[in-house]
């Protein structure tokens, strides 16, 4: 199967606006996918200046670098979860003399739309959505294993579903009969689980369900705090960090860190003196998050839960 990761990058010139890109900076994207926001900052430098691309799943890794190989001869790619950016700081010396860091914490348009990844509840695959296929847990696991509390717990948790008892319990019914392999079957259990009216007023049944579980099979709110305020504080001065997140859920973890990073005390409020010596690192570029334009709404449909928060080191 031909592998094709090109997709449009989400508010792209917001993006390059926010990051400032300076001619001859280092940069870093976290989250590598396609490269059509890695391309464009790379177009913006100098030979002096470098890109290194990070992404958890092969499949991005090898279809970019492979592109970018006869383009640039200042772009490098590691294949390793942007929460491991400490290693490649550390392997590379990396400590703060960066200029720019990107982190696009959206599903590729490849993952989706390739029902063999098992991402879609439009298409049917295997029970998968694994980013990292090196991995061996899978969405197979979680929805044939986890046990009846556990699943509520990510339902609800990861994807706010008002619902997640009554699917749950269809789940461990269903699964006693026979093992749940496919998207349709739990699409189909999933549709089952909710009324019909509610279905209606949501527009669809399954996205708060699939994308619980694709947080959890890919731990994508593990350590994200921790790794922003890392990357945040190897920035030189003037360097400059944007997110793009997707949910309400990873935008608070942003939200949070951009915060505390921009803050000069973090201790409790009812803390009569400052105990903590907390100083703050960073400026926020953007106090509100930027929101795609009308226009691109239009031509890009993936952009209109997306919201993008810039800081700057101080």
């Amino acid at each position: 199967m031909e592998i094709n990761f090109e997709h449009k990058p989400v508010m792209l010139n917001e993006v390059l606006s926010g990051l400032s890109i300076n001619p001859d900076g280092i940069y870093i994207d976290c989250t590598l996918g396609g490269g059509g926001h890695s391309e464009k900052i790379l177009e913006k430098l100098s030979s002096q200046g470098m890109l290194i691309g990070l992404d958890k799943d092969e499949d991005a890794i090898n279809f970019t670098t492979n592109r970018f190989r006869q383009k640039f001869t200042n772009f490098s790619s590691y294949h390793t979860d942007f929460k491991n950016a400490a290693e490649v700081v550390d392997y590379l010396q990396l400590y703060n003399k960066l200029d720019g860091v990107l982190i696009d914490l959206g599903v590729s348009s490849y993952q989706i739309d390739t029902a063999s990844r098992g991402f879609s509840f439009r298409l049917d695959g295997p029970l998968d959505m694994r980013m990292d296929r090196t991995q061996k847990f899978s969405a197979y696991n979680v929805v044939n294993e986890y046990a009846y509390e556990q699943l509520c717990k990510i339902l609800f948790e990861y994807g706010e579903e008002e619902f997640a008892k009554q699917i749950s319990k269809n789940i461990i019914t269903a699964r006693q009969q026979k093992p749940i392999n496919t998207t349709k079957e739990l699409a189909d259990i999933i549709e089952h689980s909710i009324p019909q009216k509610v279905i209606y007023s949501r527009g669809g049944a399954y996205k708060k369900a699939f994308q619980a579980i694709r947080i959890e099979v890919n731990h994508e709110l593990e350590n994200l705090y921790d790794v922003i305020q890392f990357l945040a504080k190897n920035l030189k001065k003037g360097g400059r960090m944007a997110i793009l997140t997707f949910h309400s859920l990873e935008d608070r973890i942003v939200k949070n860190a951009f915060k505390d990073l921009a803050t000069n005390c973090i201790c409790p409020p009812k803390t009569p003196v400052c105990i903590c010596n907390h100083r703050a690192v960073v400026k926020l570029v953007n106090k509100k998050p930027i929101l795609a334009t009308q226009e691109e709404l239009k031509n890009n449909s993936r952009s209109s839960c997306a919201k993008l928060r810039v800081l700057e080191r101080i």
